[in-house]
Formats: C-alpha cells, structure tokens, sequence
C-alpha cells in the first residue's frame, strides 16, 4: 500500500506544489505515496461558508472555527493509525527521529492552519498533535505541510534509490554531515582533501566521522551536547552488559 497524506487546508491548490517534481513526483505518479486534499471552505457555515470568526477576549486577527475543523476531520479520518498532525509555530520542533516515525507508518493527516490560528478546544479535544518546522511565523500552514511531508517522502522505500544517502545526512545518527566534494579535483587554488582521493575507504570514513563532528560541534552545539550524552549513555549500558557477562561466566 502507498504512504497516504490527507490534508485539511483552506488552499488545496498549493498542493502538491513542489512535490509533484523531482523524485517525490515520479513516486507520486508511481503512488509510491498519495495525497488527498480536502478543502475546509466546504465545511464552511451559512451563506459565505465562514470557517471563522473574531477571537473572544479581543485582539487581532480570525481563529478558525473548532465545529468546522471537527466536521472536516470527521468526514477525512478513515484510518486510526495514522497521526493527526496540526503545524504550528508553537508545536514540538520536528525532529529527524519524528520524521522516521511518520514515513515509517501508513501516512499522516495534516491540518494547516490560518489567520491567527485554530480554536483550542478543537485541538485538545481531538488529541491532536502540534508539529512546528521551526522558530519563525509563516502565513500559514501549507508551507510547512509542505515541508514535513517532503521530509518523509524522501524516506519511502525506493524513492531517494539508495538506502545509504538517507543513512549518512545530517541528524541521521545526532551530527550534521560531513563535507561533500567532486570534479574538477582542484577548483580556484583548493583542492580536494587527498584524504578522499585515497581509495582508502577505513581513513575515508575516519575523515568523514571527525569533519561532522566539527561541524556539529561549531554550528549546533546543541546537537553536539545531545550526541555526547548519548554516547556516555551508550558506553555506560555497554559496561553494564560487559559487567553482567563477566559475573554470568563466574
């Protein structure tokens, strides 16, 4: 069966957008993954179909209404075990980790918001899930859906063609990835590392391991400590086991 991403949003003609290109395109026509969009102006109320209304309390700004949000999602949910997801700037920031749980699944169902968001009551009601890509605003959540979606695509088994490339990026085991090279070997006065002309695959990779974790360690420190302490964990639990066998032998 194909990955399936349904989406509730008030622009379903954003959709696909970019995804409909490249490798994620071709899996799209080979449904490899499918997509349906569902348009919440059809669930909108009375003569001008309103999904929203002014927030209680005052300010700026439309929330999007929690009984048309309910309605849209009862009549999209056709399989429970696919997480609900709403983007939004105040959710839990994706991780590659979440990334790897939702491609791993069935698919995902996607509520973009608007305006100055959903109604609050529809999301603890319904238990759903806030996702954000980052600490920034967007107009709304279609970029974002966008985004998460090709994060997961990517994943799907025979859509990048190779197991490895998804195996070696940046977050796949906590570092950023290394440095990439190729032709012309030297390019204004700089050369490639003669470390990756070696045809030495062992000293290749020690490269490899040590550029990324300078890297992490420059530019995310917060991923490098992350990393650190997994590797203390790591060891830790590997001295225990170490421990425990030696007694069992005794």
């Amino acid at each position: 069966m194909s990955w399936q991403v349904d989406v509730l949003t008030l622009f379903p003609e954003m959709f696909p957008g970019f995804l409909g290109m490249s490798l994620a395109g071709r899996a799209l026509k080979e449904q490899s993954w499918t997509l349906k969009t569902h348009a919440l102006r059809n669930y909108g109320l009375g003569r001008h179909l309103a999904v929203d209304d002014t927030p209680f309390g005052g300010g700026a700004g439309m929330v999007i209404r929690p009984d048309v949000l309910d309605t849209a999602l009862n009549d999209t949910l056709s399989d429970d075990e696919r997480p609900v997801l709403y983007l939004s700037p105040r959710g839990r920031l994706l991780q590659q980790s979440d990334v790897v749980r939702f491609a791993s699944g069935k698919g995902i169902y996607l509520i973009c918001g608007r305006y100055e968001g959903v109604d609050e009551r529809f999301l603890e009601n319904r238990q759903i899930e806030e996702v954000s890509i980052g600490d920034y605003v967007l107009s709304g959540g279609e970029p974002a859906a966008l985004v998460l979606m090709d994060s997961c695509i990517r994943l799907l088994p025979g859509v990048m063609g190779s197991d490895q490339s998804a195996d070696e990026e940046s977050f796949s085991n906590g570092l950023l990835e290394y440095p990439h090279y190729t032709k012309p070997a030297i390019w204004n006065d700089h050369a490639v590392p003669d470390v990756l002309l070696s045809g030495h695959h062992a000293a290749i990779a020690k490269w490899r391991q040590d550029q990324a974790e300078i890297i992490t360690r420059q530019r995310r420190p917060d991923l490098w400590h992350a990393y650190q302490n997994r590797l203390h964990i790591e060891n830790d639990h590997s001295h225990l086991d170490s421990d425990a066998t030696c007694q069992g032998k005794a």
